[in-house]
């Protein structure tokens, strides 16, 4: 893989997340080329991480091996079907990071016969610990793949589906999951002002509990049930707490939530593309 060049169309965060991670795990900054309509954006590029810049998409398109489409799924039908000739004369490998477009729709855009990978990344990966998963037609070979796989594990953990359809519950647990855990953790800091601790010592307890216990449950082949109920002594405090958790039909709450984002990323689709 670190023989190829990889060009990204767009130079905004998850783009240069992908490429700090691949220089850190070994990649030539020099086989790396980068477009984007931000010239400010370019120069810092070029400056921090000593990449090839270019305003032009399809001279990063001649000079690669994989294009990354890494540009806002509002403009990815203009950016994709002006650099479609050049694709195909070139049978370079695309991959989508692109929210809610389709592999239909890039067919559509770039030519039938193009090779596409369908990534969905997530925010963590800005830090090197985001999850993706990714979705090939029929066009990539097993060589492409690694090469896919590749460039989205230098920001973390990337894993295959069968189904193009299965990237909407994809997008559902992980691609929106980080807001959960957000959304928790602020939830929790409220609280624990409340019972009188400062913002500073709660925000920093609530932070690395949730390093903590997510630390636990990578490193652990037990279940997540399996690890709560080791912490939850019968009678204490944390079953006070979970049993105050099911009172308010916690579970029931989180599964209409995931739903409730799966089915928005399936309109978001519909509207954005093509099918």
């Amino acid at each position: 893989m670190k023989t190829k060049n990889i060009g990204f169309i767009g130079g905004g965060n998850m783009a240069s997340s992908l490429i700090s991670g691949l220089i850190a795990s070994g990649h030539a900054p020099s086989q790396i080329w980068v477009s984007d309509v931000n010239q400010d954006a370019l120069q810092t590029l070029a400056s921090t991480l000593n990449v090839n810049i270019s305003g032009d998409n399809n001279e990063v398109i001649n000079e690669v091996d994989v294009v990354v489409l890494a540009v806002k799924p509002q403009v990815l039908r203009s950016v994709a079907e002006s650099s479609a000739a050049l694709l195909q004369t070139k049978n370079t490998l695309v991959v989508s990071i692109a929210a809610g477009i389709s592999q239909l729709s890039l067919s559509q855009w770039l030519g039938e016969k193009i090779a596409i990978v369908r990534c969905m990344p997530n925010t963590p990966a800005l830090v090197l610990t985001g999850a993706t998963a990714l979705h090939a037609n029929s066009n990539v070979s097993n060589e492409q793949r690694d090469l896919a796989e590749n460039i989205l594990r230098a920001v973390g953990i990337s894993l295959w589906v069968d189904n193009e359809s299965e990237l909407d519950a994809v997008t559902a647990v992980s691609g929106s999951g980080p807001a959960y855990y957000f959304l928790l953790m602020e939830t929790m800091e409220s609280a624990a002002i409340e019972m009188g601790l400062s913002k500073e010592t709660a925000r920093l307890l609530i932070q690395q509990t949730a390093l903590g216990a997510a630390k636990i449950a990578l490193e652990s082949s037990e279940s997540p049930q399996q690890l709560r109920n080791r912490v939850t002594s019968p009678g204490g405090t944390t079953q006070r707490a979970i049993e105050t958790f099911e009172q308010g039909n916690f579970a029931q709450l989180v599964s209409k939530a995931l739903h409730a984002a799966k089915d928005r990323s399936i309109e978001i689709s519909k509207q954005l593309g093509v099918g």
